[in-house]
Formats: structure tokens, sequence, C-alpha cells
């Protein structure tokens, strides 16, 4: 009975051992994860903007998104997809622009009639991306972290006055 106590001990210290290495990567993961789905959406808009007689053309035609006009609908999802991104990768307001790129990725999701199942599964690791920057928020590598810290070293530093 002791062996076993001892072995189901020195199994639960290793398991503790990994798991601590592997939270350091917590940081690094939701990093990427927010740059990787910046990218993808910026780049988006920037095409959007190059050709916005395209982009125009495409919302009116192509594209069914719900309850707005189309060029409503141009403008909105291309200021979301410039605007958002950027501040998604450097890590401001996280979950708001995390959140914000989920919607505007299920629009564009629910918006094609016909969406190849590549592109749809594209959108589910973007969205699964989004989710889990406003779950968790942007790591210790985001601006929020930043600024988060130094107000709160701040207050503190009020509070000794």
């Amino acid at each position: 009975m002791n062996n076993s106590k001892s072995l189901l001990s020195s199994t639960y210290q290793v398991y503790r051992r990994v798991v601590a290495k592997v939270s350091m990567l917590e940081p690094v993961a939701l990093l990427t994860a927010r740059v990787y789905v910046g990218w993808a959406f910026f780049s988006s808009g920037l095409t959007k903007l190059n050709n916005w007689d395209s982009t125009l053309f495409l919302f009116e035609e192509e594209y069914s998104v719900p309850l707005l006009p189309y060029e409503l609908a141009a403008y909105l999802g291309t200021a979301a997809e410039i605007i958002l991104p950027l501040l998604l990768m450097a890590g401001l307001t996280s979950r708001f622009s995390a959140l914000g790129l989920f919607f505007v990725n299920i629009v564009a999701v629910i918006s094609l009639e016909d969406i190849a199942a590549a592109a749809y599964a594209q959108h589910v690791l973007w969205g699964t991306l989004l989710l889990q920057v406003v779950i968790f928020s942007g790591g210790r590598f985001a601006l929020d972290h930043f600024i988060k810290r130094k107000s709160i070293q701040l207050y503190l530093t009020s509070l000794k006055i």
C-alpha cells in the first residue's frame, strides 16, 4: 500500500511540474493567436480598401449581410477588419476586439450562401482562437496587461501617501 501511495505521489509531482512548464506557454499561445487571426482579418480589410469598387460589388451581389444595406455593410465590415485586428494584435482592449471580430467572422460565414469546406474550417479555427482571447484575455504580452499592471502600481503608490 505504501509503495502505491508513493508511486501516486511521485506521479502527481511529475504531472504538476509538467503542467507548470506547459502553462508558461500560455502568453505565447495567446500572442500567436492574436497575431494570426488579427493578420488574417487585417489583410482582408486591406484587400477591401484597395479594391473598393470590387468590395461594393461583392457586398451587393455576393454577400447577403442580413438587416443592412450593402453599402453600410461594406463600410462597417471593412472598418471592423481594419481597426479591430490592430487592437487585437497590440493587445489593446483584447477581449472587446476579439469579440467584435468573432461577430464579424460569424457574419462572414452566414453571408455566404456557398462556402467551401476548407474556408468554413478556417472560420471555425478563427472563431475558436478569438473565443480563447475573449475568455482568457490577451495574455501577458498584451498592452492590456501592461496597462493593468501600471495602473495597479500607481494605485498602490497613491495609497502610501
